[in-house]
């Protein structure tokens, strides 16, 4: 989450615009350009920013369709305005590693002042843990919300009752989903047992809400290929992948080039939800798009090298014993970005893999202009692979460990959509 620049900045910005003469329609398109720069940084000060980021960033113009070479040429000129008549500064150097905590809590300067050192601990311990980043930002979202709503007391000083009092509060007047509750309570929770170390309370005459069960939307064979058809390239690749292997959105965009076995006919995925390595099959139809795919990150992963461009992200037990993995081909992903981008914990400018919201927006687009009357998501697919598997007949046991259910009563959710929940039966009107 970018951090928010004050006005004041902005209006000085613009006074400065205008002592260099720049005339005021033009003037706003240069306070627009440093804005999106600045949305770049995610939470960078400008003091901190590097000749790479400033890069990085107009590169990721450059590449944008919609944006003409006038566009980029006068971004940059708001840039060097910004760092050489405003800021009184050059951009290079080393940026230093800065914790991730002030972007993901919001620009709350008094939350910061009285728990910064809390949340800082806090950061700490989830990184220990090696939890995701999407974790960390989700469950510093909740404890900053969680301390603002107790007026920012020494959460040390509350117990189960004002836990309660705040998760009811959720339920009540925000009106949040059951899942939303809960994530809250796990951040909560983590907060007292691994931060603070202390027990929050009794929580015997809580309980926390409960998710519905709901069947999953599940589409036809024919839907399926009606879907994949209405998109193209690195997209249509994804999603043929997610629905011939059952994977995960999350793990599709992770892949490596080293988790594709074409000899074997199989994918590994690394690291999945819990932690867990499993192998999955590897489509037929999948192999040739993937081989294109594979020949096109190559290029892209050669330029990066005579670039200077830092390599992949790698788990820090890797990147310790393996300092130079991350420029190494096999650890490249398998769909990279197209831009380069900030790395929300390190602050080193990297190309990470293609954005899961991106995919998500492409697919329902997809399946609107195949007129398919259902709501479909990445997770559809992966839903759609199971039940496929089952109408061919597949052992349940089998489809359990392709999808990487823990219990088999997760995966047995999908005998509820083949309408044949034990034994197969026939509706009395057919029989």
């Amino acid at each position: 989450m970018a951090s928010i620049v004050p006005s004041s900045f902005w209006q000085s910005y613009t006074a400065t615009l205008k002592k260099l003469g720049i005339p005021d329609p033009k003037s706003k398109f240069y306070v627009l350009w440093v804005k999106r720069f600045a949305a770049f940084l995610d939470g960078v000060p400008f003091e901190q920013v590097s000749q790479s980021m400033v890069s990085a960033f107009l590169d990721g113009l450059d590449k944008e369709d919609k944006v003409a070479d006038w566009q980029v040429d006068q971004a940059r000129h708001s840039i060097e305005i910004l760092f050489n008549e405003h800021l009184k500064l050059a951009p290079g150097g080393s940026v230093p590693v800065r914790e991730s905590f002030t972007d993901s809590v919001g620009d709350s300067g008094k939350l910061l002042k009285i728990h910064g050192g809390l949340i800082k601990r806090f950061v700490s311990e989830i990184r220990v843990r090696h939890y995701s980043i999407r974790t960390e930002d989700a469950y510093l979202f909740w404890i900053k919300r969680f301390l603002s709503f107790h007026l920012l007391k020494n959460p040390g000083d509350l117990g189960a009752p004002d836990i309660r009092r705040y998760l009811t509060y959720l339920a009540e007047k925000r009106k949040v989903s059951a899942s939303t509750q809960n994530q809250a309570l796990n951040a909560i929770v983590f907060l007292y047992s691994q931060v603070l170390k202390q027990n929050p309370g009794d929580f015997a005459d809580f309980s926390p809400a409960r998710r519905p069960v709901r069947v999953p939307t599940v589409l036809t064979k024919d839907e399926t290929n009606r879907l994949l058809e209405r998109l193209d390239g690195v997209w249509r690749v994804m999603a043929g992948l997610m629905w011939g292997a059952g994977l995960r959105v999350m793990e599709c965009v992770r892949l490596r080039v080293q988790d594709i076995d074409f000899d074997m006919q199989r994918i590994i995925v690394r690291d999945g939800k819990g932690g867990k390595d499993r192998i999955t099959m590897l489509p037929a139809r999948s192999v040739a798009p993937l081989k294109e795919q594979l020949a096109a990150v190559k290029k892209i992963f050669t330029q990066d090298i005579a670039n200077k461009i830092a390599g992949v992200y790698l788990w820090e037990s890797i990147e310790r014993k393996f300092p130079s993995a991350g420029k190494e081909w096999i650890w490249q992903y398998v769909f990279p970005s197209e831009k380069l981008s900030v790395d929300p914990r390190t602050r080193v400018v990297r190309r990470h893999h293609l954005d899961p919201n991106v995919l998500q927006r492409r697919l329902k687009q997809a399946s609107l202009d195949a007129g398919i009357a259902k709501r479909v998501s990445c997770h559809t697919l992966r839903h759609s692979f199971a039940t496929h598997l089952l109408q061919a007949g597949a052992d349940i046991r089998t489809v359990q460990e392709l999808l990487g259910h823990s219990d088999v009563s997760t995966t047995m959710i999908y005998t509820h959509v083949l309408n044949r929940p034990g034994v197969p039966v026939l509706s009395p009107a057919d029989a």
